[in-house]
This record gives structure tokens, sequence and C-alpha cells, in this order.
């Protein structure tokens, strides 16, 4: 479509061209014409070409002859060349220079947008790495004082073992001190004083008899 309207452009430029060049040389045969009778007294001959004015025409003096036909060469050779020397190729490139500018620009814009998008996301993506830098220091220490209290609970394990076997010992000691006498045939801790045994009946007279025994002895 555009190459279609750049042809037609240049179809009519050439046109102008050929209208105002012809004109401008028919101007200037009319200008020699004019200097030849001015100068040397010939015969306007060129008016004579124009029937209808013609007559009119020739009333014209050579001096103002010189002057019409010079200003109105000069208008047609400066149209003729204002026309030839417009380039409408340079136009249309002057034009898609110009509409590549105005993309880079918006392009350039929106390369900014996007780039203060990346900062951002950057910048988040920094304080993410700092905060999982932070808790890996938390999950280290942690680790580290587990493991320091490892081997304290080891011991505390350890103490409270030794703890449950003390108060065994101490109750069995209490219930020495407290159960002097055992019962020959069932074995259960019985107080002095019992002369039968209330767990299986046995007779604890002789047990008592040893024990007085030795009471005395010392």
């Amino acid at each position: 479509m555009k190459a279609k309207t750049r042809g037609k452009n240049l179809a009519k430029k050439g046109l102008f061209v050929w209208l105002f060049s012809t004109l401008t040389f028919i101007s200037l045969v009319h200008l020699a014409d004019a200097v030849s009778a001015f100068v040397f007294g010939n015969e306007i001959n060129l008016l004579k070409l124009y029937p209808f004015i013609n007559e009119k025409l020739q009333t014209i003096t050579p001096m103002a002859y010189i002057l019409a036909t010079a200003i109105l060469t000069l208008a047609f050779w400066g149209i003729t060349c204002a026309v030839a020397f417009e380039n409408p190729v340079e136009t249309f490139l002057n034009k898609i220079l110009s509409d590549a500018k105005k993309q880079g620009a918006v392009e350039t814009q929106l390369l900014e947008s996007k780039s203060e998008l990346l900062d951002a996301m950057n910048e988040t993506v920094e304080m993410n790495n700092a905060m999982l830098a932070q808790v890996k220091d938390i999950i280290y220490n942690i680790r580290t004082e587990v493991k320091e209290i490892q081997p304290l609970k080891e011991n505390m394990e350890k103490t409270k073992l030794e703890l449950s076997n003390l108060k065994k010992e101490i109750k069995k000691l209490e219930e020495k001190i407290n159960f002097p006498i055992v019962c020959v045939n069932c074995g259960k801790p019985l107080l002095p004083e019992f002369k039968i045994c209330p767990y299986c009946g046995e007779s604890l007279k002789p047990i008592q008899e040893k024990i007085f025994a030795v009471k005395d002895c010392r």
C-alpha cells in the first residue's frame, strides 16, 4: 500500500516537473524574443502566436515585455526546482526514521519500567537470601546447643538411674530395720513382736529365741 502511494507521488512529481519546465522554456524563448526586440529593434514575433489576444499583446513595449518574461521565467524555473528537488523517498525515509525513533523511545520506556521491576525483584531475592542466611544461622546454633545438651541429658538419665537404685537400697535397709525377722517358711519380713507368721502361719518362736540369744551375747 505504501509502495503504491509512493509510486503515485513520484508520477505526480514527474508531471509537475515536466509542466513547469515546459513553461520555463516557453518563458525563456519569449525572454529571448523580448531582448532581441529591445536590443536590436527587431519586430516582436512570438506574441503573434496567440490568436485571441495578439492585438493587445502587440501594444506592450519591449521593456515591459522583457520584465514580464524575465519574471515568468524565474517564477517557473523556481517552481520547477522546488518540485524537482523535493524528494519523496527522502521524506518517506525520514518519516520511517521518525517512527523508528518514537518506537525506540517507547521501547526504552518499557525497558526502564521492566528494569525497575527487575530491580525490585532482585531486592526481594536479596532480602529473602538474607533471611534464609539468618534462619540457617539460627538452625546451626540450635543444633550446636542440642549437641551440647545431649551429654547433659545422658548424665541426668544416669543420675536418675543411680537415684532409683539408691532408693531401692534405702528401702531395703528400711525394711531390714523395720522388719528384722524373716519367716523361714515364706521369706516375708516380719516384726520382732510377731510369734506366728501372718502370711503362712509358721511359728516364729525358734527365731525369736535365736535373736534374744544374740542380744544376750552382745
